[in-house]
């Protein structure tokens, strides 16, 4: 009797918080980082649960979380929907679905350290064996119309991460990722499926993997409310997810536009290792020029190629970084530099990604107000001021 009951506690406060977590997750029209920012200062700074957090007055609000009106008219016209997720959350537990927030011990750390807290889901739907969140993976993305030598690398590198107990990221698309999936299946390895779709649309899927499911050899695993259908916002949505999956990115086959070729550039970007397999000179893809932009040239075996390496010469026009969206990501780019020692300006630059010169940088850090200038000989070296230095948080 005792056991059951513990049991029925057990249950009925899983469905509780996740009657406000779905809530919170889906608030309209707030982006990962501003809800994710907000999780911080209940669950970290003030250390009280999402459920006392929505009971919260109006005033606290305002005056500790410093929410505006419009903000605090969202959190409370999305009180209104805790009844229907009340009821839509013992369902999704009752199908055998599993919701892992961003304060749980069961979320990705993978995820968290690639995605920060502007760009990590505050949760995530899963059917399947969690465990594989915390193992080595790779992701292995390309064309949905890819054939011939891109696939073949492909079953190649699936096959090779199997053996080493690496579990593979799929995003669940034609080409590449499908056949990713199917090769980690077929080799004895273990996959997560991301999906472009709320999970419980996945119908087909679920019947089709239900074996390797149940197995625990696959992970079903959606961002996105458990009711949208695909579309190719969700899918272009989906991609930041599969590359934040993954401690490792190989690419077999990109074209210069589509997911593939925006995801190895915003990953280049953030300062990713991205491989790309080294083409044969009669292709026509990509991934030339995906290597001249940074990415890693290699062979069938995914070890790097250091004849792409001396063979390829960029030209001026491919080395000049992506335009950057504001000053803001500049601001953060050169933020994320520093682990506790000065750097010259040579060395942010180098490990920021940026095309800026020397002496525009120092300008640049000479405004910023975190920023702390020490002499060293006849140079300047940069360091983030003690007050500063990040604390470790819920994304640390």
């Amino acid at each position: 009797m005792l056991l059951q009951k513990q049991l029925e506690e057990t249950w009925y406060k899983m469905k509780n918080e996740a009657t406000y977590w779905i809530t919170l997750a889906h608030l309209p029209k707030w982006g990962y980082g501003k809800i994710n920012s907000l999780i911080v200062k209940f669950f970290h700074d003030e250390k009280i649960t999402i459920e006392e957090f929505f009971n919260l007055p109006e005033s606290v609000l305002d005056s500790k979380y410093q929410l505006d009106s419009k903000e605090i008219s969202d959190l409370q016209n999305a009180k209104s929907e805790l009844p229907n997720n009340a009821f839509f959350a013992e369902n999704l537990f009752s199908q055998g679905y599993e919701l892992i927030p961003i304060t749980s011990t069961e979320y990705s750390k993978t995820l968290k350290k690639n995605l920060k807290a502007t760009h990590s889901p505050p949760l995530l739907y899963v059917k399947g064996n969690k465990q594989i969140l915390h193992e080595k993976s790779i992701a292995i993305v390309g064309s949905r119309a890819a054939e011939g030598k891109s696939l073949e690398f492909t079953d190649h590198i699936a096959k090779l991460a199997s053996k080493d107990f690496k579990v593979v990221v799929s995003g669940f698309a034609k080409g590449v990722d499908k056949q990713a999936l199917d090769s980690a299946i077929e080799h004895k390895g273990q996959s997560i499926i991301v999906l472009p779709q709320g999970i419980t649309t996945f119908n087909s899927g679920f019947k089709t993997y239900y074996k390797q499911i149940v197995d625990g050899d696959v992970l079903v695993l959606s961002t996105f409310h458990p009711k949208s259908v695909w579309s190719a916002g969700l899918a272009m949505a989906r991609n930041p997810i599969i590359y934040g999956l993954a401690d490792e990115i190989f690419v077999a086959e990109s074209s210069e536009k589509g997911g593939t070729w925006s995801g190895v550039i915003d990953g280049l970007k953030k300062g990713r290792k991205i491989f790309v397999r080294t083409p044969e000179p009669n292709e026509k893809n990509a991934n030339l020029l995906l290597i001249q932009k940074g990415a890693i040239a290699v062979d069938y075996n995914g070890v790097e190629d250091a004849n792409t390496i001396y063979a390829v010469q960029p030209s001026p026009t491919l080395l000049v970084q992506e335009s950057l969206n504001s000053i803001d990501e500049v601001n953060e780019r050169i933020s994320r530099v520093f682990n506790g020692k000065p750097l010259s300006a040579e060395e942010i630059l180098d490990k920021a990604g940026l095309d800026w010169t020397t002496k525009k940088l120092a300008t640049f850090l000479q405004k910023m107000d975190k920023i702390q200038i020490v002499k060293k000989g006849r140079t300047n070296q940069y360091s983030l001021k003690a007050n500063q230095v990040e604390q470790p948080t819920l994304f640390g």
